[in-house]
């Protein structure tokens, strides 16, 4: 598919019930419907999870790269070589990538922070490397994402006032800057998905905001018309689920959410749980991204419809029903509780596949739930019924 030549993204929401939006954006890549589910591909790849089955089962329409981690290796010149992103990984549909900043600035005792950038030494073999607003956009069109993030600071979750506020004018004037080079590249045409492309795609690609400002509502409302005022295709929200208690992260959502670009796409970043983006959905957020479906995959935590499931506990060893009775998975349609367990047990890579494998298919199948719901008018009754069944008194071999 292709969007309307020139244009990043097209952007429309088909319904609502309450705050809760159903929406359809369209890349150059994918029509990707909200809300949605965004697997994490860190390094060009979804953990233990090839493409073929992100693509022909579990219908990912987009998936995000890690600019930090591409910068390091293979490096940008490397994706030059390649012709982009999508022609090295081979993903055909669209990826969004982040900025870098949030891992650079989790590296706290290795990095140097100036007006102009950030100076950090690389967490693989202590090398120097320099990222800033520039830096970061010419990485992101070397990769040729279909969403690019603008490059934020993110202050602590815990930081003060007064803290968050000179974070917050820094990544506003960041901010300008992403956007001031992400023009001028787009207008060179340094977009390597757009002109190493031979499929006849059109459109470029977009640009989001990100709104920071912790725990803070006047800060966050600040972030949010200062940042809207510059014009990005899009927003975030930054700065959440790093350690605050949830009952800040809901408030400052119910509070923010509504009033971010009904125009726009709304994106939650590195949220969350299933529990998290129902909240969120029903505040009025349209994407989600999160590693807890592969990470927990990896240590044989599974997340179903009755609630977060370990695989290692004992009661499982004879039993022969599936991981969710309620999911249609091919993991779930052909392997036991009992196999599974038997290959963690066993140490089998194996089991850390399938476990991802089936915790990537019911985060991506609960938020077209969730869709079908704000659709049909009855999300308010989904959500409460959907987190009843997975409230931790039913946790199952925890």
């Amino acid at each position: 598919m292709s969007t309307e030549s020139g244009k990043a993204i097209d952007w429309n929401v088909e319904a609502s019930d309450g705050e809760a939006r159903a929406g359809v954006l369209r890349t150059r890549r994918s029509v990707i419907e909200t809300p949605v589910f965004m697997p994490v591909g860190t390094q060009g790849a979804v953990k233990g999870i090839r493409f073929e089955s992100l693509e022909d089962e579990l219908d990912a329409r987009i998936i995000l790269g890690n600019t930090y981690h591409l910068f390091l290796r293979p490096g940008v010149e490397a994706m030059r070589q390649f012709g982009g992103l999508h022609k090295f990984t081979s993903w055909k549909r669209s990826f969004l990538t982040d900025s870098g900043g949030f891992q650079v600035f989790s590296l706290t005792d290795l990095r140097k922070l100036t007006e102009e950038g950030v100076e950090f030494r690389s967490h693989l073999d202590g090398s120097k490397y320099f990222l800033s607003p520039e830096v970061s956009m010419e990485a992101q069109a070397a990769l040729g994402s279909e969403i690019v993030m603008a490059f934020d600071e993110c202050p602590p979750g815990d930081a003060d006032h007064a803290t968050t506020k000179k974070s917050l004018d820094l990544t506003i004037r960041w901010a300008m800057r992403s956007k001031a080079k992400f023009d001028e590249l787009q207008a060179n045409g340094e977009d390597l998905g757009f002109v190493a492309d031979t499929e006849g795609l059109r459109g470029r690609q977009a640009l989001f905001g990100i709104v920071q400002g912790a725990g803070y509502d006047d800060l966050r409302l600040e972030s949010l018309e200062r940042t809207v005022g510059i014009g990005f295709d899009g927003y975030a929200i930054g700065g959440l689920s790093v350690g605050e208690e949830k009952s800040v992260m809901y408030r400052v959502l119910e509070n923010l959410a509504p009033k971010m670009p009904q125009d726009s796409p709304r994106y939650l970043m590195g949220v969350g749980t299933p529990e998290d983006m129902l909240e969120a959905v029903g505040r009025g957020v349209d994407m989600f991204d999160c590693v807890i479906p592969t990470r927990n995959g990896r240590t044989g935590s599974a997340f179903t419809s009755q609630g977060k499931l370990n695989i290692r506990n004992a009661k499982f060893r004879l039993d022969d029903s599936p991981l969710d009775p309620e999911c249609s998975c091919s993991v779930c349609a052909r392997y036991s509780l009992g196999y599974l367990r038997h290959l963690q047990q066993a140490g089998e890579m194996t089991a850390a596949t399938l476990i991802s494998h089936h915790n990537v298919a019911f985060f991506l199948g609960l938020m077209r739930r969730a869709r079908r719901a704000i659709i049909e008018g009855r999300f308010i009754d989904f959500r409460r019924e959907a987190l009843e069944k997975m409230a931790p008194e039913s946790t199952l071999g925890v």
